[in-house]
């Protein structure tokens, strides 16, 4: 029964960002460390643990890589005209729109709703969107900012350096492997978690621009997705990863650079704080449609 099988998959999700929501309520933690073990030790882990086993697998890079990248470039082009006729600077909103949350959401529901198979698909979607928005949505919010220091980030080391060995055909011990493994399992609860916790937070007196981020972010990508896949040679699997990230809210990593670089971070959290929730209706809905097609 859909309707079952779509409770399956999205029970699992919402109920660790419920939790997080109910702890961060009642404890108000401090969640910067957590978040920046996270970043720097376990989804780096996860990323070299899922690539070393998969990064030799055909076509995992390529049309899918290809996909991501059109979602998130043409999401912003389609906020230019967007943030002009509501009067919203563009540094503001685009990067909501641009960059979905494909680590708090993505990984996990795509693993739930297509199996483990899909894993390093989901592991590919990660990185990409990871990699355009320390670069490029470095670059959008400061021009002056070091694009550089992205390829010195944890994650996107950890990825070159698994490529890197599975390409010169070095074989990583079991007994090495197992451990950063288990690291990388603690990643996708802890960023659910994490962000139940930072829903507590949310602004509603900035709900007319949350709400408008969160309908176009998922909008402008599913439009974007029904384009170009067309032209995209995908496997079934592939599609459906692709589909499930074009109707992504916008991530988490939006607010913490509009806080860094000071641009306009109220309006940013609202942005993604409503987006995130509204994924509450548009998340079974996606499934609806995509699991008869791609599961």
């Amino acid at each position: 029964m859909l309707a079952l099988r779509i409770l399956e998959i999205t029970f699992p999700i919402f109920s660790i960002v419920g939790i997080g929501l109910v702890y961060g309520y009642f404890f108000r933690p401090d969640m910067a460390l957590p978040n920046r073990i996270n970043m720097h030790v376990f989804i780096p882990a996860l990323l070299f643990s899922v690539l070393i086993d998969k990064a030799g697998e055909a076509d995992l890079f390529g049309h899918l890589a290809l996909g991501i990248a059109l979602v998130i470039l043409l999401s912003g082009l389609i906020s230019l005209p967007l943030a002009k006729g509501f009067n919203i600077d563009f540094k503001t909103l685009s990067p909501p729109i641009m960059f979905g949350n494909a680590g708090n959401l993505g990984l996990p529901l795509m693993v739930l709703a297509f199996g483990e198979e899909a894993l390093p698909f989901a592991v590919v979607v990660f990185i990409v969107c990871n990699f355009f928005h320390v670069t490029i949505g470095s670059y959008l919010l400061d021009k002056q900012a070091h694009i550089l220091k992205a390829f010195s980030s944890p994650m996107l080391l950890a990825t070159f350096f698994a490529l890197s060995l599975n390409y010169f055909g070095i074989q990583v011990n079991e007994m090495v492997l197992q451990p950063i493994s288990m690291l990388g399992n603690i990643c996708v609860p802890l960023m659910l978690f994490a962000l139940g916790v930072r829903l507590i937070d949310t602004d509603f007196s900035a709900w007319r621009i949350g709400l408008l981020a969160g309908v176009m972010a998922p909008l402008s990508g599913i439009t974007i997705y029904f384009l170009i896949t067309p032209w995209l040679d995908l496997s079934r699997t592939q599609e459906g990863v692709l589909f499930l990230f074009a109707i992504l809210p916008p991530a988490v990593m939006n607010y913490m650079f509009a806080e860094h670089f000071d641009q306009e971070p109220d309006r940013v959290a609202s942005m993604v704080l409503f987006g995130n929730a509204l994924a509450i209706l548009t998340i079974p809905l996606a499934l609806t449609y995509a699991l008869p097609r791609f599961a």
